[in-house]
């Protein structure tokens, strides 16, 4: 099932998709970088989870503009199940030492099985409105086959941060990759595509909005 339409690159909509297998949705990201590539900023912390940067500079788009992106922010959380690093679910490192249930309170906006990536063995977390956040210590391509169990014939959602989107890139995992762009220059961070093999975009759909630029690839497959 495809989660929206898109916009061709005259700013026209199209809704018509077709995913990589009939009957099997596609695995996608959205995911919020500068304009030099940077999807969050260095020293993260509980109280800072984007680094030492100002959060607005990113996510502007989504919290002064709702209405004018509201097909890309439903777009975000659109997945029948999603699958997210360690660092984005939050700031704990090593064993599982306290009671953390993510950034996003009682009722997280996913309301579907998320997979969070860990070394650590953690039980699943069940919380308001559907969300379970389940944790996998075997590696992405385990995490995959538990999200396409979960989901059903609906798409995938790889929600972040940059190194895990970075890892299902490298690995030819991922079906779609929707950037939005936001005029802003970080200068250091976590980088969207550090340690990704060489490989062609295919530009999908473009779509210019005041506070951001939406861009859609498709990896092309040899």
């Amino acid at each position: 099932m495809w989660p929206r339409g898109e916009f061709n690159e005259g700013g026209e909509r199209s809704d018509h998709h077709e995913s990589k297998d009939q009957g099997m949705g596609i695995v996608y990201s959205d995911i919020t970088v500068s304009a030099d590539g940077f999807a969050a900023g260095l020293n993260q912390t509980e109280e800072r989870p984007f680094g030492n940067i100002d959060e607005t500079w990113l996510h502007a788009w989504m919290f002064e503009t709702p209405d004018e992106n509201r097909a890309e922010i439903d777009g975000i959380v659109s997945s029948g199940a999603t699958i997210m690093g360690r660092n984005m679910f939050g700031p704990v490192r090593g064993e599982w030492d306290r009671d953390w249930r993510g950034w996003w309170g009682p009722n997280p906006p996913y309301h579907n099985d998320v997979f969070v990536l860990t070394h650590h063995r953690h039980e699943p977390i069940e919380m308001e409105g559907g969300t379970t956040f389940h944790f996998v210590t075997e590696g992405i391509h385990a995490a995959l086959e538990r999200a396409r169990a979960a989901a059903g014939d609906r798409n995938i959602s790889i929600a972040g941060g940059a190194r895990t989107v970075n890892q299902f890139l490298a690995a030819g995992l991922l079906d779609e990759l929707r950037l939005h762009v936001a005029p802003c220059i970080l200068g250091a961070g976590e980088r969207l595509f550090d340690g990704v093999t060489p490989q062609r975009l295919e530009r999908v759909a473009v779509r210019a909005a005041s506070l951001v630029t939406h861009i859609t690839y498709r990896p092309v497959r040899p």
